[in-house]
């Protein structure tokens, strides 16, 4: 179970539901809004959180899309959100959630020069255990069921493979159309049609 972002409900109610259940989740700081953006935690919260046993990784310096990034943004983003975390935490930060889940193989082969030994993309995919370098994630939105996701970890279930598929699909039109221009066509498609209704979805 991952959560990007840094958001200060991560602490408030996510935490004492984790603790509850005995679970362990890795939680993606975007380090330039921890104790700068409203809404989101500082760094008190986000040392009470590490030292109750739950995994932090990073999820950039500003949440740009790295694949935008020049090599000195690619810096910042990658080896200047790490060290700042290993910094204030005191521990070693190795773990990285791509913002947008947007990548290349630059962007990677950056991720591993900054020291990063596992990337979280936003891939709807089944792993393996224990994964490897690239680990894909679903997206848990508020409005899916048990039954839904009771689905997706069915042996034999075809829900996970569709939604690769559809975000291969997308995938290969952001790189088409560039992000500019996808995110564009996106919004005012989903201001024009209505939700599919199916509950799922991924992270963008």
């Amino acid at each position: 179970m991952t959560f990007d972002d840094g958001h200060i409900s991560n602490y408030e109610f996510a935490l004492p539901i984790l603790q509850s259940w005995g679970i362990v989740a890795r939680f993606f700081i975007t380090v330039g809004w921890t104790g700068k953006r409203s809404g989101f935690m500082g760094w008190r919260e986000l040392r009470s959180l590490h030292d109750s046993g739950q995994l932090i990784g990073a999820h950039g310096w500003s949440h740009t899309l790295l694949t935008n990034c020049t090599q000195e943004d690619l810096d910042r983003e990658l080896s200047g959100a790490r060290l700042m975390l290993e910094d204030k935490l005191g521990t070693s930060i190795t773990t990285m959630s791509l913002p947008g889940g947007r990548y290349n193989q630059r962007v990677l082969a950056a991720c591993r020069q900054a020291g990063y030994t596992q990337i979280f993309t936003s891939v709807p995919r089944a792993e393996p255990i224990p994964p490897g370098f690239l680990v894909g994630r679903l997206n848990v939105r508020g409005d899916m069921t048990l039954d839904k996701l009771r689905k997706v970890l069915e042996p034999g279930n075809r829900t996970l493979a569709r939604l690769e598929r559809q975000y291969r699909i997308k995938a290969t039109a952001k790189t088409l159309m560039g992000d500019w221009l996808y995110d564009k066509v996106w919004a005012l498609l989903n201001r024009k049609e209505p939700d599919s209704g199916d509950g799922w979805g991924y992270a963008e």
